[in-house]
């Protein structure tokens, strides 16, 4: 049996000892063994890391843009060096296989490259001669302290790409409240901000907890904004309490994300697409493609295909290279993914492929769910309108295009959506008619690089300022602008007016 590893929290650059009295298990979800675990850390400890986030920001924030650009190169180099061991720590924790690993770790590289640009990036407007003798100008100011609240599914990416990397550029310190569930690749990535990226002790700190904890960094005045991923009903409590007190909220949040596929489509190509789009990440991923509305003409055909190619996936150990498709994260999540694929068959959805009970050879403790197909899925089905996040697949059948976007249309949920179809009529037409607010085109993952802001809907997403791009710099920062007005002889002579010299017939 691996060793169990007690890890701690960080705060002010180094790793301390909780006072905790419970601890999480972190398990290997190919094997199924606790490898580690992980205090809930006590109120006492998330105040800790807040007063270390604050303590740092007066130094950190004066540094100049061209110092803070220089930091995020040095990092941007420490985070490449380190890949290929945290992408295996992340296959390990989490159970993604390791080609997916690896993408989870560049995910977290692209934003840290993007906030390389940060002095392009940052700068404000003005204009001179506004009014007579008046020059204006807008510069972009750091918030403070910001905190981020990690979710299981990309322990790379989303504390270290989207919570990070444009922050600190920013000049703000941060606080992650890391998953405990998948917090090793993190904490990892923790040790190296400090010991090889060389910052500045408490620019990030990291704690975790439960809810009941994290709570404080929705209240505690000196956090300025929350950035959050997870699930929808959490994520409206955390918009709701985090805004009341005065924070910026941005809010990422669950999804149900739909393809319609027309029969003009290329079927092979397409069917490829949604395979990697339905089942890569073992379907644990926000913009994963479950549910698929194809065209009733070919609707027959495209399952069959689907079938085959999903039978062919090989199912394995995350870290081994073979594998296509690795397990969840743990039982709990095992369970609860076949518990939806039992409630499909008992809201009357056709089981053509069933995922439940797979064994690997050699890793018979793991948490594996193999691809699963529900057909002939009706808009009333909760299977079909509820996020499942697992390998997954429902099949809506439809007459037609206008049918198709009408059921998609009609979910809560609108964080991504895909056409696939070789009409420009009709993908046009998708594309402004769907509430989809990441939108593919014969792309089944169309999930933007770090310069394009991720842009959910409707119960994906609560707040106004989406994560990455031009929309993360300014969730980030806060708007000053300047106006200036030098007198000269006649100044002292001039007659006073309310407006100051702002306005002039």
């Amino acid at each position: 049996m691996a060793e169990i590893k007690k890890m701690g929290y960080c705060v002010n650059g180094e790793w301390k000892e909780s006072k905790a009295e419970k601890y999480m298990d972190v398990t290997d979800s190919s094997t199924g063994e606790v490898i580690a675990q992980v205090p809930c850390c006590i109120p006492d400890e998330v105040e800790e890391a807040i007063a270390s986030a604050q303590a740092a920001f007066p130094e950190w924030s004066s540094l100049s843009l061209a110092k803070r650009q220089q930091y995020m190169f040095r990092w941007r180099d420490v985070l490449y060096a380190h890949k290929e061991e945290l992408s295996v720590l992340c296959a390990k924790e989490l159970g993604k296989n390791i080609k997916e690993a690896r993408g989870d770790v560049q995910k977290a590289i692209e934003p840290t490259e993007e906030a390389c640009a940060l002095p392009t990036m940052i700068q404000g407007d003005a204009a001179m001669q506004v009014t007579t003798g008046y020059d204006t100008a807008t510069y972009r100011k750091p918030l403070g302290v910001t905190a981020g609240i990690v979710p299981m599914n990309f322990p790379a990416m989303i504390p270290w790409g989207w919570m990070v990397p444009l922050s600190i550029a920013c000049g703000n310190t941060v606080v992650l409240k890391a998953s405990s569930q998948t917090p090793l690749t993190a904490m990892r990535i923790m040790e190296l901000f400090y010991t090889e990226g060389g910052f500045p002790k408490g620019v990030v700190n990291l704690v975790t907890c439960s809810r009941v904890e994290a709570d404080i960094l929705l209240t505690d005045e000196r956090v300025k904004a929350v950035t959050f991923v997870g699930t929808t009903g959490v994520g409206k409590q955390v918009y709701s309490k985090a805004a009341a007190h005065g924070k910026r909220v941005q809010a990422q949040c669950e999804a149900k994300n739909h393809a319609l596929v027309l029969e003009d489509c290329n079927l092979e190509a397409t069917v490829n697409a949604i395979i990697n789009s339905t089942y890569g990440c073992a379907g644990m991923r926000c913009m994963a493609l479950p549910v698929v509305c194809v065209q009733e003409s070919i609707a027959d055909e495209f399952v069959s295909l689907l079938k085959k190619k999903a039978e062919a996936m090989k199912l394995g150990c995350a870290y081994d290279e073979a594998t296509d498709l690795g397990p969840v994260v743990n039982a709990g999540h095992k369970e609860k993914i076949c518990n939806w694929i039992q409630k499909g068959i008992d809201e009357g959805a056709e089981l053509v492929l069933d995922g439940r009970n797979v064994v690997v050879p050699g890793y018979e403790n793991g948490f594996f769910v193999g691809p699963t197909i529900l057909d002939h899925v009706t808009p009333e089905m909760t299977v079909g309108n509820r996020e499942i996040f697992g390998p997954v697949t429902c099949i809506k059948r439809v007459k037609d295009y206008e049918e198709g976007i009408a059921i998609m249309n009609a979910n809560p949920f609108a964080n991504g959506s895909c056409i696939f179809t070789q009409s420009g009529y009709y993908s046009r037409k998708f594309a402004m008619e769907t509430d989809g607010g990441m939108v593919g085109i014969n792309v089944g993952i169309p999930v933007p690089t770090a310069y394009f802001p991720f842009s959910g809907n409707k119960d994906s997403f609560f707040g106004d300022l989406h994560v990455l791009g031009k929309d993360g710099y300014r969730f980030f920062t806060r708007a000053k602008t300047v106006t200036t007005h030098w007198f000269d002889e006649a100044a002292g002579k001039r007659k006073v007016g309310t407006w100051e010299g702002s306005t002039e017939a």
